[in-house]
């Protein structure tokens, strides 16, 4: 079969990379895919960008493809599965309405509100003075989310009242309209990646991301600097709570609103100092990084599940299995990034050697001729799967040493929650 990725960073060259490893999967297309979907064997990119409904529609008929699997959040939210439904074309993601779950944060916690979902206390602002005057009577640490989509980079954890009100005024002048004001959540951040076809839902091992772009997890949020599964600190008492109290609850809740949600449910968490999981927030698609350290670790062929989701049978699918190996992947990106940084610049050193248990995956970049340059924040995911997390990070930052490009920058401490 021939399978279309729409998308263009990590999480897509993960997801390509995946369903290559099934002999059931003849070719995958990528649109419009980046310089590393670009040298995958049986991979290859379509000049096709992600908003590009019509053309991802003709794409499929013009190769015969079997599944379109939509990586990104934004066509998501645009409505891709719905445009492609009517065109009787298989889609594996939410419908335009399930992608509210992401792409209005206030709507999320109305969902989570009627279901009684443990999450942070919050309040929705549509005026400056109004989200101020809030934060001055609650105080400090404080959560400021923009409401809407923001490259993952719409969050700012405040230490102080000061700086809320810095985030609160920068947002409204950056045009975001409206904005969601959290209470601060202490404890340990969980990822947890649920697969379901609308009835059933079938979680995936956890991970946990690091969002920070400075080491020991300081300075301003990103899309992710790196990750690692599985979890020692979600055993099986635990996935057992998320499951009933989170991940069936958010999936009645959405089945009680007439949707019917086909794809993944990404529940970001936060696990207390008492033990206890609540949701930080929801999002509708693959998560990134996550999405490269969770399907390596996947013995169960990907596509199978995917398919189970779209045609509405994962409750009759056997129990999904894993390799008994640790992963971890750590991020490289452009100097500068979250904010400001430079394309363009050549990329050396690179290797992948599977049988080292290493594998880069390409985010920000593209092929200009024969040379490899960055074009984009989150340039490389290099992911290691060891026999334990210590070898399995030892590999990864071997693997990072030798790659060079003009102001690269990575954080050193991927995995320091873990107790090696």
């Amino acid at each position: 079969m021939k399978i279309l990725v729409v998308g263009n960073g990590g999480r897509e060259h993960a997801l390509a990379w995946t369903l290559l490893r099934s002999s059931n999967v003849e070719r995958v297309f990528c649109a419009p895919g980046n310089g590393g979907t670009a040298t995958l064997k049986n991979c290859q990119n379509l000049a096709v960008a992600v908003d590009d409904f019509q053309g991802i529609a003709s794409a499929v008929k013009a190769n015969d493809i079997s599944l379109v699997v939509v990586g990104p959040e934004v066509p998501l939210a645009m409505g891709i599965t719905d445009y492609l439904q009517q065109q009787q074309i298989p889609v594996f993601g939410p419908t335009q309405a399930g992608a509210r779950l992401e792409s209005s944060k206030s709507w999320a916690k109305e969902l989570m509100q009627s279901e009684n979902i443990p999450t942070a206390q919050a309040h929705t602002f549509t005026d400056a003075a109004a989200a101020r005057e809030y934060v001055e009577r609650q105080g400090a640490p404080i959560v400021i989310k923009v409401d809407g989509l923001a490259a993952g980079k719409g969050v700012i954890v405040a230490a102080t009242v000061s700086e809320a009100i810095a985030a609160i005024d920068g947002l409204f002048a950056q045009n975001f309209t409206q904005l969601v004001i959290e209470e601060f959540l202490a404890g340990e951040e969980v990822s947890v990646l649920a697969l379901t076809d609308g009835k059933t839902i079938r979680p995936l091992i956890p991970a946990q991301d690091h969002k920070r772009i400075g080491e020991k997890d300081t300075g301003k949020n990103t899309g992710g600097m790196g990750a690692y599964a599985p979890l020692p600190l979600v055993d099986d008492s635990l996935q057992q709570r998320i499951q009933q109290e989170i991940l069936q609850p958010i999936l009645k809740a959405l089945n009680k609103r007439g949707i019917d949600y086909r794809g993944v449910i990404y529940a970001g968490l936060m696990i207390t100092p008492q033990g206890n999981p609540k949701v930080i927030e929801f999002n509708c698609r693959f998560g990134d990084p996550e999405t490269q350290v969770v399907l390596p670790l996947l013995a169960t062929p990907l596509e199978k599940l995917l398919f189970a989701c779209v045609e509405q049978r994962l409750a009759a699918q056997p129990p999904i299995t894993w390799n008994d190996k640790a992963s971890v992947c750590v991020v490289i990106a452009s100097g500068g990034y979250p904010d400001s940084y430079q394309k363009g610049y050549e990329i050396s050193g690179l290797k992948t050697n599977s049988e080292s248990g290493v594998t880069i995956f390409h985010a920000g970049t593209k092929l200009q001729g024969d040379r490899l340059i960055t074009d984009g924040g989150r340039v490389l995911g290099v992911t290691a799967l060891g026999n334990n997390h210590s070898e399995a990070i030892s590999l990864a930052y071997g693997t990072v040493a030798t790659i060079q490009f003009e102001a690269m920058y990575y954080r050193r401490d991927i995995g320091h929650r873990l107790k090696l």
